[in-house]
């Protein structure tokens, strides 16, 4: 356990958490622009975007238990080459067959940045820091497809597709460059059981029947099915005057919490009750939207209250599981369980509201917000029931 924390380092893990994250979004945001790269592939360019989701589903547990065997630094760095490779093998364009198998592997980058990062920025973090190293990890994702949206959408407009993979080609390798010299030295790790598939299936039944372990996942998954799927579905339902600055402040208003209120709340309070009161205040704020539908200042509150879990998600890794090894498990549950509500959440939302209208919205998102925190007050039971922490 550091005594001292290496802010430098955590800032270069960070930046490659922003890598990872555009992995995911560099296709999102130009989606509208694929058809004409591959006219003939239809309705299958949604797999583009999902792909990497999809990975993240199936292998997130198994991601976290390899890399604690393989080791993060260099599981880390392999996954930042791998990344750089990858996207300069797509910004020549490949056959869209070709391109598929890119996002696949591009999915196995992605999750290995995801569980080593978050576990080596817990490493080089003194405890009194982690809340604020940990809730600035939690900000990558969000922060990601901001740069992506100002910066990376316009130079795929101007300059051509390739162009914007090439970009993230030089970002990831340039990580890769920085991290390979900063993370040289590191704590020692003790060494992990033999990596076999027996193995992996005992150790992904352990990690869900852990109320430590399990617990980060188990919030972050009814996090990540309301976060993406209200940004996603809400527009519409906004006053148009006020929809665009509504939906552009709301990502901003839920890293700027989770960035101040989030860290000072952090400093005096176990992570867990701060993921708790989140999820409480996104309830409350789901019902002023239910009571009045469309009201900017109800959704400026909820991206507040969502900021709040978003933070004290990653600092309860670290709270909860001593060591690394543990906490890569739990961040790989955390992977899996956040690619789970992404890919669950908008498709669920839009069924809703299609079937019952716009009543719907506040129902389903409040009702997974209340679900998560009945997840983490059942878990916390069975923590003291253990009697191994406090929380």
């Amino acid at each position: 356990m550091a005594e001292h924390t290496s802010f430098l380092r955590v800032f270069a893990l960070w930046a490659a958490g922003l890598g990872a994250a555009a992995q995911y979004g560099k296709m999102s945001v130009i989606f509208d622009l694929l058809p004409d790269i591959y006219p003939q592939a239809g309705a299958a360019l949604g797999f583009l975007v999902s792909l990497v989701g999809g990975v993240g589903i199936l292998l997130g547990v198994v991601a976290g238990l390899v890399v604690a065997r393989v080791r993060y630094r260099r599981a880390l760095l392999f996954a930042l080459w791998l990344g750089a490779a990858v996207s300069a093998f797509q910004a020549f364009l490949p056959g869209f067959g070709w391109m598929l198998a890119s996002r696949v592997v591009e999915g196995l980058s992605h999750l290995a940045i995801v569980v080593a990062a978050p576990t080596l920025i817990a490493q080089l973090s003194a405890v009194k820091d982690r809340g604020f190293t940990l809730t600035l990890w939690g900000t990558f994702f969000g922060v990601a497809f901001a740069v992506l949206t100002l910066f990376g959408r316009p130079l795929a407009l101007n300059w051509g597709v390739p162009a914007l993979f090439a970009v993230h080609a030089v970002y990831m390798a340039g990580c890769a460059l920085v991290l390979s010299t900063s993370l040289r030295s590191l704590p020692e790790e003790g060494a992990q059981p033999p990596f076999s598939l027996p193995q992996i299936l005992r150790d992904h039944l352990a990690i869900y029947r852990s109320p430590f372990l399990s617990a980060p996942a188990a919030g972050w998954l009814f996090y990540t099915f309301s976060f993406v799927s209200i940004l996603t579905v809400l527009p519409p339902y906004l006053p148009e005057a006020w929809r665009a600055v509504t939906m552009a402040a709301m990502p901003l208003t839920s890293i700027a919490v989770s960035m101040t209120i989030g860290v000072a709340l952090l400093r005096g309070l176990p992570a867990v009750y701060v993921v708790q009161t989140g999820f409480g205040l996104s309830a409350l704020s789901m019902v002023w939207l239910w009571l009045a539908p469309g009201t900017p200042l109800a959704c400026l509150a909820l991206a507040g209250a969502m900021g709040l879990i978003q933070g004290a998600s990653f600092t309860a890794v670290a709270q909860l599981n001593t060591g690394p090894a543990a906490q890569a498990q739990a961040n790989g549950a955390v992977a899996q369980m956040g690619n789970l509500g992404n890919s669950l959440g908008t498709p669920v939302m839009a069924f809703g509201l299609a079937s019952f209208g716009g009543a719907a919205l506040p129902l389903l998102a409040g009702g997974a917000f209340v679900m998560g925190l009945v997840a983490h007050l059942l878990l916390g039971a069975a923590r003291r029931r253990r009697q191994r922490v406090p929380v």
